[in-house]
């Protein structure tokens, strides 16, 4: 009661008459409004780029995590690599080089007459180039009988160079002097070389003329 009875008795204009206790109060609420004062127009500021540091600090710690991660399986990606460029190198030894297409093309007819087969047509196609790869299509058509035609197949697929069978076709023969059981072969054979430095170099700059006049 003393305390509200002196508030009253108060006058604002002189501060140094006021009891100690009204300025002890009036000093703490002058100085907590000062300080929200500072709060809200100096260190808003500050709260912001707090927040924004803190931001870009998560985002630093995900991407350690990240290179971390990736540090670990380091290793195990360098023996997928290793293991992918071996198993590349043993897919291209399993195509011809330009030289060898020749001893490729005798490999497969000799494989059709070594099953006894009769060829009607052996007509290698012209290279179509795929990459650094060339694609040759041989059209064939074999007779002979159903087994033999298997097993050549089957020769076929076994060969060092990778060859495919394509559209195959097979029908019966027709004639009087046929043998009974004889069937017609008739397919697409693909074998595949890669290109050798030379034609890498005349493709690259083929296909630089080529954007150059574009």
């Amino acid at each position: 009661m003393k305390l509200l009875e002196e508030l009253k008795n108060i006058e604002p204009s002189k501060p140094g008459g006021w009891p100690w206790l009204v300025k002890l109060i009036a000093f703490a609420t002058m100085f907590l409004v000062v300080v929200a004062a500072g709060a809200f127009l100096d260190w808003q500021d500050q709260y912001e780029n707090l927040k924004r540091i803190r931001q870009e600090e998560g985002a630093l710690k995900e991407t350690y995590l990240g290179k971390k991660r990736q540090a670990i399986n380091l290793d195990i990606i360098k023996k997928q690599l290793l293991d992918t460029q071996q198993s590349f190198g043993a897919l291209l030894k399993q195509l011809p080089s330009k030289s060898e297409m020749d001893a490729l093309l005798t490999d497969i007819n000799q494989a059709g007459l070594g099953r006894g087969l009769q060829f009607e047509l052996f007509r290698p196609g012209a290279e179509v180039a795929t990459g650094v790869f060339t694609e040759q299509p041989i059209a064939i058509k074999v007779t002979g009988s159903y087994d033999d035609l298997g097993n050549f197949a089957s020769d076929v697929s076994q060969l060092p160079r990778i060859v495919t069978l394509n559209d195959i076709r097979i029908s019966p023969l027709t004639g009087t002097a046929v043998a009974p059981g004889g069937l017609t072969l008739e397919a697409t054979a693909k074998t595949y070389r890669y290109l050798d430095e030379e034609e890498l170099a005349a493709q690259k700059r083929a296909a630089q003329a080529s954007r150059k006049r574009k």
